[in-house]
């Protein structure tokens, strides 16, 4: 009897340290299973996150476009009105309108953006001042400049270089009569002008021949003159055709 009260406690011992192993196992495993369902649903995502996407081509930015009727040139003092194709001189075809510091006249390089989206190669420009400026500082300016041949331009800015810049901060011209301009659409109608009278002794030819001029590259084909009373120079250019 001593003997088997003797064994009875020694297997008690036994059974408890099995027990706790494995309880300990349980809590293990369990704590294994709760690590890897937080590593899996929590960590992962944020290292996953900095991994980045693949992407579809990036589109290039778009020009910025000058809404404005005077566009401030960068870099400069002078200021720009608007773009038109104009070819009547031989070797230019773009004359670009503008309002220039006579003191601070400086080379000038055209840049166009082409019809796909491309920039063009740069074209140096012959910049012509107009003669009358009544003493001010500021001049009316014709520039003039030729498009690459491999470009289809549909808007114009200037650089003060001639080399390529990536962070063109000018604002675009639009050409604004190129469409017109092109003999595949010619357009079908004539389109003519009838200018109020001229009375009162009226003399201004660079007034008057101006006019004619814009009406040439808004596509008019002619112009008619109610003429009662004008100066002899203005006779004198009447009578000489335009």
């Amino acid at each position: 009897m001593r003997i088997w009260f003797g064994v009875v406690p020694v297997f008690g011992r036994m059974d408890k340290r099995k027990n706790l192993r494995g309880t300990f196992l349980v809590l293990f495993i369990i704590t294994f299973i709760v690590i890897f369902i937080f590593l899996t649903n929590v960590r992962t995502p944020r290292i996953f996150n900095l991994i980045p996407q693949p992407h579809g081509p990036v589109k290039p930015d778009l020009p910025e476009v000058s809404d404005q009727t005077i566009t401030p040139l960068v870099n400069t003092k002078h200021l720009l009105v608007s773009a038109f194709m104009d070819q009547r001189v031989t070797g230019f075809d773009i004359r670009i309108i503008g309002i220039f510091r006579r003191d601070s006249i400086q080379s000038l390089y055209c840049i166009f953006l082409c019809l796909s989206s491309t920039l063009s190669s740069t074209t140096p420009t012959n910049i012509l001042q107009h003669a009358d400026n009544f003493g001010f500082s500021f001049t009316a300016t014709d520039v003039m400049c030729q498009i690459p041949q491999s470009c289809d331009a549909t808007h114009v800015t200037l650089l003060t270089q001639p080399d390529y810049v990536k962070d063109l901060k000018q604002k675009w011209l639009p050409i604004r009569n190129k469409v017109a301009l092109k003999k595949e659409d010619e357009f079908e109608f004539d389109f003519t002008v009838c200018v109020s009278t001229l009375f009162g002794g009226y003399n201004n030819v660079l007034q008057f021949a101006q006019t004619l001029e814009m009406y040439r590259l808004l596509g008019v084909d002619r112009v008619v003159i109610y003429n009662t009373s004008c100066g002899p120079e203005l006779n004198r250019l009447l009578h000489q055709g335009w």
